[in-house]
Formats: structure tokens, C-alpha cells, sequence
């Protein structure tokens, strides 16, 4: 004999008496709720993209004045009168802009995280179902504000690369 949870009664089945069962149509609203979710993330996971193609470039400048620093060091020792005057200089100027590629890198990283806990907060929202918006809202705006930091700070850079730009015979 079947057990008498599980017996069709007269007024339709009776389920098991399981505390975990969840009706098909909670899950099918659980499941639009994600895929719903999974529409609204491809645009933060755009903007990553987007974000880890322009920390790509900056590590890559950072790396091109690492390297030229370096360059220069190495004959600082070898240098006199006005030959370690300009190198000194030069150093100084790549001391700046590496600085200020370093800020653009963290203001950029940041920017990135803020749109991982973004995308995770709008998974989490749907599968808990509480109201997530101020918070998602607030993620979007501060993860703006660092990418905005971060492409100003990258302009300095590159505006002081293009300063210190010698072409031609000095």
C-alpha cells in the first residue's frame, strides 16, 4: 500500500510530506526571476569587459615606463653635467607618470570589483527576493565614479607623455 502522504485524496494529489517541495509554479517564477536577472547583468558584464581591456592598455603603458625608467638608470652613473641634468628629468617626469598610471590602475580595479558585487547582489536579490535597487543603484554609481577617476587620472598621464615628447635633435 502506498503511504497516506502520497495518495491522491478526493479533492486532488496530496504531495509528500516534504518540507523542501516547491510547487512548479514558485519554481517557474523563480526561474523567470533569474533569467530576468541574467538580462539586466549583460550590460555590467559589458562594462567589464570594457573595463578589463582598459586596464590591459594601462599595465601595458606602466610596463613600457617601468622599463624605460630602468633604461635611464642605468646610465645615470655613467652621466655628467648637462647629460644627467635632462636623464634626471626624464626620470622625474616617468616618476609622474607612473604614478599617475598607478592611480588609473586601482581607480579602474575598483571600478571593476564594484560591478563583480554589482552583478552578484542581482543574483542574490533574485534568489532571496528582497528589493536590492538603492543598493545596486549605489554599486553603479560609485563603480562610475572610480572608472570616471580612473580615465581622468589616465588623460594626465597621456597628456604628460605627449609633454615630454622629444622628437628630432636636441
Amino acid at each position: 500500500p502506498q503511504s497516506p502522504g502520497s495518495m491522491p485524496g478526493r479533492d486532488g494529489p496530496v504531495y509528500p510530506a516534504r518540507t523542501s517541495y516547491i510547487p512548479p509554479m514558485q519554481t517557474d517564477v523563480r526561474i523567470e526571476a533569474i533569467a530576468h536577472v541574467i538580462q539586466l547583468a549583460i550590460a555590467p558584464v559589458f562594462m567589464l569587459t570594457g573595463i578589463a581591456a582598459l586596464l590591459g592598455v594601462l599595465t601595458n603603458r606602466l610596463a613600457r615606463v617601468i622599463d624605460r625608467a630602468r633604461l635611464l638608470e642605468g646610465h645615470l652613473p655613467d652621466l655628467t653635467g648637462e647629460h644627467r641634468h635632462v636623464i634626471s628629468g626624464d626620470l622625474r617626469m616617468l616618476s609622474r607618470r607612473a604614478r599617475h598610471i598607478n592611480r588609473a590602475i586601482g581607480l579602474c580595479t575598483m571600478a571593476a570589483l564594484l560591478v563583480c558585487l554589482l552583478i552578484a547582489l542581482l543574483f542574490v536579490s533574485a534568489l532571496r527576493s528582497f528589493n536590492a535597487a538603492q543598493v545596486v543603484s549605489t554599486l553603479f554609481v560609485a563603480s562610475m565614479l572610480c572608472l570616471i577617476a580612473g580615465l581622468v587620472s589616465f588623460l594626465r598621464e597621456v597628456q604628460l607623455a605627449t609633454k615630454s615628447l622629444r622628437i628630432g635633435p636636441h
